[in-house]
């Protein structure tokens, strides 16, 4: 009982345990799910998110200390940007390697993840590393670089709301246009796409997997900007991974995603209070995670098959 009352202290206990923990540690979920989301409606399916976040986590830093003190408009602008156009080049790697030379995205883009550790690994000893050699780090970003906080007195940050902004766009695009539409196709079938929709199937999945780089870009430019004003290894606990059972558990539609990163933003912010008040092992958590994706996903499958069952029962249910 003590560590279910901490795990609900650490995520909903207090204003600043929902605002400044829960929703921070939420708002990279909500950006990396909403990549993993939009690939996997198209049938991409991009396990990369992690090294496209690490890649915009590097960009972002190297422009903030290129830009210096400019305008903070410029500077966190310039991050956001830079962030997105990194992801979506890392992400154009794998997208080109499955486009001209058909090797598979998971493998690639896997591989990519490993690659980007490594060039985070040696960013912060080399080129981006703060001035005196002696952290694997880079510098602190300068007061102008870093991203607006959104509550005064929480450490809530613009990437919150760009994420909630992405997340309404995206279900608008999916929803309400024929690129969209066309990205759907794709993913419910690709070959019926070709064949009978006349959708070019190979620029559908390059555009959707490039701005699936771009969306995991812009989460590692808001870690930097909005919440460790410096790059290091191991920025990332393991978002890109993570992200795809966000995904998963919002069954890939963007306004869920918002929900289900929230859910597990909580869990993070819970599970570190539940081992600090408590005693219990943060990990715990996680089991709980795969316990519960594991529950929705045998629903959904359940519910299915007993809808199939009925359209053949009475097939005027059709």
């Amino acid at each position: 009982m003590d560590a279910l009352v901490a795990l609900w202290d650490g995520a909903f206990g207090s204003s600043y345990a929902f605002w400044s923990a829960t929703l921070v540690r939420a708002t990279p979920l909500v950006l990396v799910g909403l990549a993993v989301a939009l690939a996997f409606r198209a049938g991409v399916l991009n396990i990369g998110a992690e090294g496209q976040l690490i890649a915009g986590a590097i960009a972002a830093t190297a422009l903030a200390q290129w830009l210096g003190a400019m305008p903070r408009i410029v500077t966190v602008t310039a991050m956001a940007l830079g962030g997105m156009m990194a992801g979506a080049a890392w992400a154009g790697i794998a997208a080109t390697l499955r486009r001209r030379y058909g090797v598979l995205e998971v493998i690639s883009s896997l591989m990519l993840n490993f690659i980007a550790l490594a060039l985070l690994s040696w960013v912060v000893r080399g080129p981006l590393q703060e001035p005196t050699g002696i952290y694997p780090q880079s510098s602190t970003i300068a007061a102008s670089a870093r991203w607006p906080f959104l509550l005064q007195g929480q450490r809530l940050h613009l990437g919150f709301a760009l994420g909630l902004l992405l997340a309404t766009v995206s279900r608008f695009w999916l929803a309400r246009t024929a690129s969209g539409f066309r990205v759907r196709v794709v993913g419910a079938g690709a070959r019926a796409a070709a064949s009978a929709g006349g959708v070019d199937v190979a620029r559908t999945t390059f555009a959707v997997f490039l701005v699936s780089g771009a969306c995991a870009g812009l989460a590692g430019a808001s870690e930097v900007g909005g919440v460790t004003w410096a790059l290091y290894e191991g920025i990332s606990p393991g978002y890109g991974y993570t992200a795809i059972a966000v995904a998963l558990l919002a069954r890939l539609d963007p306004r869920w995603v918002v929900v289900s990163a929230v859910f597990f933003g909580a869990l993070e912010a819970g599970a570190a209070a539940m081992q600090r008040d408590a005693g219990v092992p943060a990990v715990i958590a996680q089991v709980f995670v795969a316990l519960t994706i594991l529950g929705v996903l045998a629903g959904a499958h359940v519910r299915d098959r007993v809808r199939a069952r009925r359209i053949v029962a009475r097939p005027e249910a059709a």
